[in-house]
């Protein structure tokens, strides 16, 4: 009989796929301390400004915030310590070959429960230029809800931001964001 996959998303680092272009993803476990699978439980984490680091034929995640747990009192952990990734011999040496020869750099994009066991989806990125970033953010908008057509929705009308409504309900933060997605479509 087969086993139920059972996955609850811990959290998620959406800045990532802004910032970085994701090549591959690794799935990786994690060397935890009790008191910090109890504040993952409780989705204390943030995974901003961490990223994936490798050592000595190992790989660590550096600078993910896990809070301390308020019932662990003294024998609590340390929010940004350095945690150790479980991956296989091979990824690891592939990993280090790209990691150190083309460039790339392993950022973590999701903390999640795999059948009771805390695992991490590394990716292997690449750093967006600023540009990149802009064409990103251009066809996302254009992606998103520009297909309009609702009462109150906005628009995208011969290439610029357009708000389509009753005639005068224009008011001041529908005029923000329409000067914002001008601002974005023109970049």
């Amino acid at each position: 009989m087969p086993q139920k996959v059972a996955e609850k998303l811990i959290c998620q680092n959406k800045k990532a796929f802004f910032n970085y272009s994701v090549e591959e993803t690794y799935q990786a476990g994690i060397s935890l301390l009790g008191s910090e699978v109890k504040s993952l439980r409780e989705g204390r984490v943030s995974l901003g400004d961490s990223y994936g680091d490798i050592r000595d034929g190992e790989v660590f995640l550096v600078d993910a915030h896990i809070s301390p747990y308020p019932q662990a009192n003294r024998l609590n952990h340390d929010p940004l310590r350095t945690r150790k990734l479980l991956l296989h011999k091979r990824e690891i040496r592939r990993l280090i070959g790209k990691v150190e020869q083309r460039g790339y750099t392993l950022i973590p994009l999701r903390l999640y429960f795999l059948n009771g066991k805390v695992k991490v989806d590394l990716g292997l990125a690449k750093g967006k230029k600023l540009f990149d970033k802009r064409e990103t953010l251009k066809r996302k908008t254009l992606e998103r809800g520009w297909k309009g057509g609702e009462k109150g929705s906005t628009g995208i009308v011969d290439g610029r931001a357009a708000y389509r409504g009753p005639i005068g309900s224009l008011n001041k933060w529908d005029s923000n964001i329409i000067a914002n997605y001008d601002y974005a479509l023109a970049a």
